[in-house]
């Protein structure tokens, strides 16, 4: 790795999931204007809409969108193949 390139102002920050309101501490070096405090510290706070515990992938709730019936159209085109 190139040296220099990285900052060196590596600091544990907290992130929260808006959608859930779990929050996970790491290593970060964000800049960030809040903080929140966790287990009696006081972390920086960075927001994201969407994290491991409200994503469709990990959670587990994919939703699948079948517009104009394609889905089924292919189902039951390749349906002999699948016996």
């Amino acid at each position: 790795m190139k040296k220099g390139i990285h900052p060196e102002s590596y600091r544990m920050c907290a992130f929260k999931d808006m959608g859930t309101g779990d929050i996970v501490l790491n290593k970060s070096c964000a800049n960030t204007k809040e903080t929140i405090e966790v287990d009696g510290a006081e972390y920086p706070l960075i927001k994201m809409e969407i994290s491991m515990f409200s994503h469709p992938f990990y959670t587990g709730k994919v939703k699948l969108i079948d517009t104009a019936g394609r889905v089924d159209k292919f189902r039951n085109r390749y349906a002999k193949f699948s016996k």
